[in-house]
């Protein structure tokens, strides 16, 4: 544990920038480094500076603080002295907070789902991402107003004066569950013309591919590699909100690739409340890649991708893409059937495509075609079901080679050679 000399010190050097110090629940059989490097890296996504950690070992969970009177007085002669805001690396009750930030001298308290919203605010670029993390943050302080609506202050001024007594509090909540109303008109409406793009899209026969998975395991750079793009990618968690969607293109095949927001061990479910709309439209999809970090917890971020599937009722075929594997030296005890790649070293890459075709394969079938030139007409209402190669123009007709979903492949009995 670092001293409070130390913290001082590491972060003089910019006294505007806002240091968390972290206290980190412990239950038994948990591990610590892992929950204080996730963290830790939460922190710095948010653009704040880690100021140390104070583990907590919890046999038994205090009603009004959380962690017990000891651990809480042990914390305050921590951080006596310094200018720092305390993430709770769990979630607190209203009342705990207050208790925990008033044992404090009060220093300001955050729980880690006040953090995660903090960090959507932050990256959410577009105006539905902005209304789906603003959708969350008002659900998840609506409960928590208490007294002269303390809480309402994190917002930073958008929902009416202050004031004090119930009457004010009441005006709050009343301006809240409007504004929590009007986002869920307005996300509908963006909702049902993302729902008409789908359906464009599936009657245009186009395969859609998802990547999905764990925050920062390299999704984003992976589509960059697959589509030849150039989409914001940072090292850093949730640095990607928004879903980016782009063209891939195999052996003259086209697929849509789409880059979905990264999921978290406990993500709050606010927030997979607001963004289940987006969701479930990028996982609408053909195929779904579940990107996982090979040098990292790959276990833990597999378990995390498909309990959260789950929960959005999603069960698209997949394929377990295991992205920053150059350095691997063994591929024992990973998941069965995993694509070792690297996207940031473009190793691997070839075999993920061909995984990809093959994914695809297994339920189109490969047909040569003759269309005599009186019924190309009616071959025309057909085409846009095939994939069309090798082209030969004879006397009586046009040859080519074709590949068919297998369900329209009765369509073309009467072409088919």
């Amino acid at each position: 544990m670092q001293s409070n000399k130390n913290l001082l010190s590491n972060h003089s050097i910019d006294e505007n920038t806002e240091k968390i110090y972290l206290l980190q629940p412990l239950f038994p059989n948990q591990d610590g480094k892992a929950l204080q490097e996730e963290a830790v890296s939460l922190i710095d996504s948010a653009g704040a500076l880690y100021a140390g950690t104070m583990f907590v070992s919890i046999r038994e969970i205090s009603p009004a603080t959380y962690i017990g009177k000891g651990k809480l007085e042990e914390l305050s002669v921590r951080l006596q002295g310094l200018s720092v805001t305390v993430l709770f690396d769990g979630d607190l009750s209203p009342s705990q907070t207050l208790n925990i930030s008033s044992a404090l001298g009060g220093l300001k308290v955050i729980d880690r789902t006040t953090l995660i919203l903090d960090i959507f605010a932050k990256h959410a670029k577009t105006n539905e991402g902005k209304l789906q993390v603003e959708l969350a943050q008002l659900q998840y302080i609506y409960p928590r107003l208490k007294g002269k609506g303390e809480a309402l202050s994190r917002l930073g001024g958008g929902i009416g004066a202050r004031g004090p007594g119930e009457t004010q509090l009441e005006t709050d909540r009343r301006r809240i569950r409007e504004r929590i109303k009007a986002i869920e008109n307005r996300l509908k409406g963006l909702e049902n013309r993302r729902s008409l793009l789908c359906s464009r899209r599936k009657k245009n026969e186009m395969r859609t591919i998802s990547l999905i998975g764990y925050t920062n395991t390299g999704k984003s750079t992976l589509l960059n590699l697959l589509t030849s793009s150039n989409v914001y990618a940072e090292d850093k968690l949730f640095a990607t909100l928004d879903p980016t969607s782009r063209q891939l293109i195999i052996d003259d095949q086209t697929f849509i690739v789409t880059d979905t927001v990264g999921f978290l061990r406990e993500l709050p479910h606010n927030i997979i409340s607001a963004f289940k709309s987006t969701l479930e439209s990028a996982l609408t999809c053909d195929l779904a890649l579940i990107v996982c970090d090979a040098t990292g917890d790959y276990q833990m971020q597999l378990s995390t991708t498909i309990s959260t599937l789950q929960e959005l009722d999603c069960n698209v075929p997949y394929l377990i893409v295991m992205n920053k594997s150059e350095k691997l030296t063994s591929y024992e005890g990973f998941p069965a059937g995993s694509i070792f790649i690297s996207a940031k070293e473009n190793i691997g890459i070839d075999g993920l495509k061909n995984q990809i075709l093959r994914h695809f394969r297994s339920r189109y079938t490969e047909v040569r075609l003759h269309i005599p030139y009186e019924q190309m007409k009616a071959y025309s209402q057909l085409k846009r079901y095939a994939v069309e190669k090798d082209f030969s123009y004879q006397d009586d007709g046009l040859m080519l080679t074709a590949s068919i979903p297998d369900i329209y492949l009765k369509k073309f009995n009467e072409f088919i050679k």
